[in-house]
């Protein structure tokens, strides 16, 4: 089995974004998602797009997939244009019906990799590794309907991390769960990063899970989402939620992102914590 470890190389962000206005049509006409937003993402970070619902986050979320292309701006992944999807960008949804029900743990893991036309004795033996990763080796051949929620969000990051993505994207993947499993998740997360160090794209609403999650976050004004600043949040995890300096960052980023104010010609600010 070949599996790849994730490297950290520090001297170029693995993935930029510059300036990127995002427009898609409705029914009262065109709607503009974001303006002039630019981020860079450098390999290992765990890194948040933060912002209320409708700030444009999973939309910019799904241009760096490749399935939107911005109107005005770029994104490059490893100084390559991203034009479209590709292999090296795994999205992870909220809705893990994205699982086939009529495969198992095991099948289900394994099937992009064979779609990608791999033996099939390394795409078992990868989705084997990536699997009892997650902790699920027990529910090789369980099919998703007798799964719990937390558990399919397990199989669903398996799938992603087999298929060794230069990123992983995940969009709001926790939002569907109940707080218990949702803690247990970031847990499992963490630990699992803690592991592999692979670079992740992570997509919430939640100021206390952005926390929680990155060690980098970038704030999204509301619609149409802007940069409002970008805060620096490796001192944080789940061992300092609740914490006096925990809620002080909590309560800073809450006044960021809502304490009014036009920020059409507001610079972005770095925050430190």
């Amino acid at each position: 089995m070949n599996v790849l470890p994730f490297q950290v190389v520090p001297n170029a962000p693995l993935l930029r974004a510059q300036g990127v206005t995002i427009e898609y049509p409705a029914a009262q006409g065109v709607v503009q998602a974001t303006h002039d937003v630019s981020f860079d993402v450098w390999r290992g970070d765990r890194f948040v797009l933060l912002g209320p619902s409708g700030c444009g986050k999973s939309t910019l979320l799904k241009a760096v997939g490749g399935f939107i292309a911005p109107r005005a701006g770029s994104l490059q992944l490893d100084g390559r244009d991203i034009t479209g999807p590709g292999r090296d960008r795994i999205v992870v949804f909220q809705e893990f019906d994205q699982l086939a029900p009529w495969k198992t743990v095991r099948q289900n893991v394994m099937f992009p990799l064979l779609a990608g036309k791999m033996p099939k004795r390394e795409a078992e033996a990868r989705a084997l590794y990536w699997i009892g990763k997650v902790g699920l080796s027990r529910f090789l051949d369980a099919y998703p309907h007798t799964l719990s929620g937390g558990m399919k969000a397990r199989v669903a990051i398996a799938r992603a991390l087999a298929m060794q993505p230069e990123i992983l994207l995940m969009d709001e993947p926790f939002a569907a769960l109940d707080a218990l499993t949702r803690r247990r998740m970031h847990e499992e997360l963490q630990a699992l990063w803690e592991e592999v160090r692979f670079t992740m794209l992570f997509v919430t609403h939640s100021i206390e899970e952005a926390l929680v999650v990155g060690n980098r976050i970038l704030l999204l004004s509301p619609h149409p989402g802007r940069v409002r600043a970008e805060l620096n949040s490796h001192q944080f995890g789940l061992h300092s939620a609740g914490g006096a300096e925990f809620q002080a960052t909590a309560g800073r980023i809450h006044d960021l992102l809502f304490g009014g104010g036009d920020v059409a010609d507001e610079p972005a600010r770095a925050v430190q914590s």
